[in-house]
């Protein structure tokens, strides 16, 4: 009864949760670095406004004029500069309903966050898939692979799952090249994270048109669970979002606990500096060790192992701890690891060092 597309599609799969693993291996102590979490929790501001919801019952809000107007006005832009979305993977889907016609190409990095791939493919569109340069977008082959029936050019920056960083020169490159009719899609769900912007939002916006930046509040400001994201763009291009998405798909709790933590600079800076200070921390260890890790804008890092990604991922999760494997994110001979807490890392360098002493590495 399914469509073909939807038969020829490889399921989205999650990241193991902590509840499997305790079925799985009877830990009591399990530390997950393996989603791209905040160790530190959620918002307190937002959490707040969490237990003051009310008015349930009702539909209150669809268009959320005034949270439009503030996420605007961060990036010097208008309300109608912005969609909202329940996690800004729903925006990801809604851009391919809203633009994507089967037959349609888009261009895309590989690896690179699955997502794309799945609803460009589920629409019936044609992802073009080029491999990175050395963990990084290779811009100067993107652009090459853009052809007569391009219609979008996906661009994850911190790349997921290499959390490697395009940088200026290549932001210029590209924006100076791309086809104004062909759309161009920046996801930037780790921006928090990111030491330079390498191009300003407005300005992309204001000045090229066609373009949409996807941003999330799952991971700097820890909201995972509450599905809040959004995105900027030009107006026409809004518009067309707008008319696609579905009605009320952000919730009233969504809305205040995303507005109370915009206002919580408190929090997020204290995530932006441990995330900083333990990443440079524990990728220079790991390095010292002789493991390769790419460098990192995210709120993660890929490193390599010395035995196959699923196998280091099983050894790590019988000593409790939880990670991403490579393998499942076309990245083999790596893990993907969440920066933690420091005594969640030093967890993790502990047991990977055992699992390399164990294959004499």
């Amino acid at each position: 009864m399914s469509r073909p597309a939807v038969r020829a599609l490889a399921p989205y799969v999650a990241g193991t949760s902590i509840e499997e693993v305790r079925r799985r291996f009877g830990h009591t102590r399990i530390v997950k670095l393996a989603s791209n979490e905040n160790p530190l929790g959620s918002s307190p501001l937002a959490l707040a406004a969490l237990r003051s919801a009310d008015r349930l019952n009702l539909y209150l809000d669809d268009a959320h004029e005034a949270l439009r107007e503030r996420l605007g006005q961060r990036e010097g832009l208008q309300a109608e500069n912005v969609v909202l979305g329940h996690g800004s993977n729903e925006i990801v889907n809604t851009i391919a309903q809203t633009f994507l016609d089967p037959g349609d190409e888009v261009v895309m990095a590989d690896p690179t966050f699955s997502l794309y791939r799945l609803v460009v493919s589920l629409v019936g569109a044609l992802p073009v898939e080029v491999p990175l340069l050395d963990g990084v977008h290779d811009i100067e082959r993107m652009l090459a692979a853009v052809g007569a029936r391009t219609k979008a050019f996906f661009v994850c920056d911190p790349n997921n799952p290499t959390g490697t960083v395009l940088p200026a020169f290549a932001w210029d490159y590209l924006l100076e090249r791309l086809p104004a009719d062909v759309l161009l899609v920046i996801d930037r769900a780790y921006a928090e994270y990111l030491d330079t912007p390498g191009f300003e939002v407005a300005k992309v916006v204001r000045g090229r048109g066609n373009v949409i930046v996807l941003r999330t509040m799952s991971k700097a400001y820890g909201l995972a669970s509450l599905r809040f994201g959004y995105a900027y763009g030009d107006r026409e291009s809004i518009d067309w979002l707008q008319r696609v998405r579905l009605p009320f798909n952000v919730s009233r709790p969504a809305a205040l606990g995303a507005a109370a933590a915009l206002e919580d600079r408190v929090f997020l800076e204290k995530s932006i500096a441990l995330n900083a200070a333990e990443r440079s921390r524990v990728t220079g260890e790991l390095r010292e060790r002789g493991f390769h890790c790419y460098p990192s804008g995210a709120n993660f890092y890929a490193v390599t192992v010395p035995i196959a990604a699923h196998e280091a991922y099983e050894a790590l999760l019988e000593r409790g701890i939880i990670v991403r494997s490579g393998d499942a994110l076309r990245m083999p001979g790596r893990l993907r690891v969440t920066v933690g807490t420091h005594e969640e890392n030093d967890a993790f360098l502990a047991a990977l060092a055992e699992v390399a002493i164990g294959e004499g590495a």
